[in-house]
């Protein structure tokens, strides 16, 4: 077996603290950060209360594997585990019995990495037979026995679906598609059964020319059946509150004012806010939705279907330190006091302390770009476009800039804006400037580089602050922010770093972890946040290769996870079952205590 866990860092087990910023960037006291530890060797695990171990591994369309293996979900009654391959011509989802694991086929390579198998997909679901479109998220109800499948339309702006199988006999049967949002990108079932909330993402086209509302749909499930209709909650009513979003700590980036081709674009609130991801309190009360690129937090009473809109607000990174270069030549971490980070959460998960609720979220970033076709440059122009790109065509719109392309106001003099500082950075363009002038007071870079558990009033309870750097950076040295398709150290120290995308809690004994897939590194961070007030940092673990210029391996860009406690495996011990989306692989790590 398998055993990439490397230790847990003593120092960096300190708890970080960041308070809730307020537009102005003000932010209370900040907690005791830990000094780096020196780099751990792989396999090393001596001071983790877990054994981390790689017990099964499939590949999905070897010849293509990108997309293949996105988001995952486990019926526990069969042990199978549903993938989304998106990697072919059609939407499918391929079914992988998970009820034993052969070791011994797991052999590593030289690197220690593995890149065989010992699981295979058994039943391959075409989604298309039924549900036209693609699709981006699966959820199973094991009180009903039922698959959801997010199937977003073949148009932008069109209505997508939800589609519905009886998983129950020895192969998933088609019910029927309920009709929800524009973009459905996220499906959740509540764990009674009861409800199904599904985040509508709607983004424009390429020239904001179509631009569907972001919308919450939900569907009743009563006795097991299932509603034709979804319920839709809209934003419509915060149309005239960007001011008072914007204070709050929301971000709104959008082409409002300009003609692009032809059209003269005005954008809404409920045009500009974009659901991403879903998750559904214990006791079933509420869903939590994040809405990344707005840096926003929705949440939805599901006893009346009422909404509550919460800004994030922001991270000072002036004490906290991090490398903001990928032209610097290696690990370079320093503070820069004015700069702030946007969380913009992708996954988010909840859980129950005291009674109360907590929000975990991995603050992955986002920014805006979009591209029309155009003939050539003079045609692009003409019809009110930004640049040209023979590759992407026509740029309507983009919120991103290198710092070094921006003017900076004069309390960033201690700066050279160069790229042994911050110069390569990319930040947002529609925060910043305060008195308009043309000179930035404040920058604003995507994400956090961090996770943050948050309280139900939208307070941060605790945040890794530059933890994820820390160690990344401590663990493998100059390979540390790499990218996820190639083996070249540093190249994501300007854009968002090791990048958080993919998280799930899970309970192994009687804690309950946190587990933080990098997307860029591959890599996958481990959090003890049984008290989220006193949050420790657990283990690190990998299956990815890393010598430079060599060809990628493993698994790569853990992009969905879910979790499976001892009493729903096969080996009885907890697993961690991981689509990785640019190996098409999915990998299941059993998880035992010390």
């Amino acid at each position: 077996m398998l055993n990439k866990s490397i230790i847990a860092f003593s120092l960096l087990s300190l708890l970080t603290g960041c308070s809730l910023d307020d537009d102005d960037g003000q932010n209370g006291a900040q907690g005791v950060q830990g000094t780096a530890g020196s780099n751990g060797e792989n396999g090393t695990n001596a001071n983790s209360a877990l054994n981390i171990n790689l017990i099964g591994r499939a590949v999905l369309n070897a010849q293509s594997p990108e997309g293949a293996a996105e988001i995952v979900a486990y019926q526990a009654s069969k042990k199978w585990i549903y993938a989304i391959n998106s990697s072919g011509d059609e939407a499918v989802v391929n079914i992988i019995p998970a009820d034993t694991f052969d070791t011994a086929a797991l052999v590593k390579d030289n690197e220690g990495i593995v890149t065989a198998t010992n699981l295979a997909s058994a039943i391959t679901l075409s989604l298309n037979e039924n549900t036209p479109g693609d699709a981006n998220s699966i959820a199973i109800d094991a009180n009903n026995q039922l698959l959801a499948v997010a199937m977003a339309a073949t148009s932008v702006g069109e209505a997508g679906q939800i589609a519905f199988y009886n998983i129950s006999g020895d192969t998933p049967v088609f019910i029927k598609n309920v009709t929800v949002g524009a973009l459905p990108d996220m499906v959740a079932f509540s764990h009674d059964g009861a409800k199904v909330v599904v985040a509508n993402e709607g983004e424009p086209n390429g020239d904001y020319s179509i631009d569907p509302e972001g919308t919450i749909s939900i569907i009743d499930i009563t006795n097991g059946t299932i509603a034709d209709n979804a319920l839709s909650i809209n934003f419509q009513a915060y149309n005239n509150k960007q001011a008072e979003l914007e204070a709050q700590g929301l971000v709104f980036a959008n082409p409002t004012g300009r003609t692009i081709n032809g059209n003269l674009i005005n954008t809404t609130v409920a045009m500009d806010l974009e659901p991403e991801y879903v998750s559904i309190s214990k006791d079933n009360k509420y869903a939590y939705v994040s809405i990344q690129e707005n840096n926003a937090l929705a949440i939805i009473n599901l006893e009346d279907n009422s909404l509550e809109l919460k800004g994030l607000g922001f991270k000072d990174w002036s004490n906290l330190q991090f490398d903001a270069s990928d032209k610097d030549g290696g690990v370079n971490f320093k503070s820069y006091p004015g700069l702030y980070g946007m969380y913009q959460p992708d996954t988010i998960a909840s859980f129950s302390w005291k009674g109360a609720n907590f929000i975990v979220s991995a603050n992955e970033g986002d920014a805006r770009e979009y591209f029309f076709d155009a003939s050539d440059e003079a045609d692009c122009i003409a019809q009110g476009g930004l640049d040209y790109d023979a590759k992407d065509g026509c740029l309507a719109y983009i919120d991103e800039s290198r710092v070094e392309d921006l003017a900076l106001a004069a309390n960033f003099d201690y700066l050279n804006n160069d790229d042994n500082d911050i110069g390569r950075l990319k930040v947002t363009t529609v925060k910043g400037d305060k008195n308009n002038d043309g000179q930035y007071e404040s920058l604003y870079a995507y994400g956090a580089r961090s996770f943050t558990i948050w309280d139900s009033n939208g307070l941060v309870v605790f945040d890794s602050g530059d933890q994820i750097a820390r160690v990344t950076a401590s663990v493998h040295g100059n390979a540390f922010n790499n990218n996820e398709d190639e083996n070249k150290g540093d190249t994501r120290s300007d854009d968002k770093g090791a990048e958080p995308e993919a998280l799930i809690l899970g309970e192994v004994g009687d804690r309950l972890f946190a587990f933080v897939g990098l997307e860029r590194m591959g890599t996958i961070m481990v959090f003890d946040i049984t008290n989220p007030y006193d949050v420790k940092f657990q283990d690190y673990f990998y299956n990815r290769g890393l010598e430079p210029s060599a060809d990628i391996s493993g698994d790569l860009a853990p992009e969905g996870m879910t979790f499976v406690s001892a009493a729903q495996s096969a080996t009885n011990e907890a697993l961690l079952i991981i689509g990785n989306e640019i190996s098409g692989s999915i990998a299941v790590w059993e998880i035992t205590t010390q």
